[in-house]
């Protein structure tokens, strides 16, 4: 497996395994229960390490392929 897909799995393990952990009501963050904050927190996680893999990917430096 590639390296760029290795960070694309980073997403899917930070919002999927760690929702059992975060899985609290109490503690508010930014006015939001901690687990919400947590999905809100790894949907914008997610575009950055989307767009880290897009600025890495050697695909896109060979420029247009159409």
């Amino acid at each position: 497996m590639k390296w760029i897909h290795v960070w694309g799995l980073i997403p899917f393990i930070g919002m999927l395994g760690g929702l059992p952990f975060a899985n609290k009501a109490t503690p508010y963050v930014l006015g939001m229960p901690f687990l919400l904050f947590w999905i809100v927190l790894w949907v914008v996680l997610t575009s950055v390490v989307m767009a880290i893999i897009n600025s890495i990917d050697p695909a896109n430096r060979e420029g247009d392929h159409a």
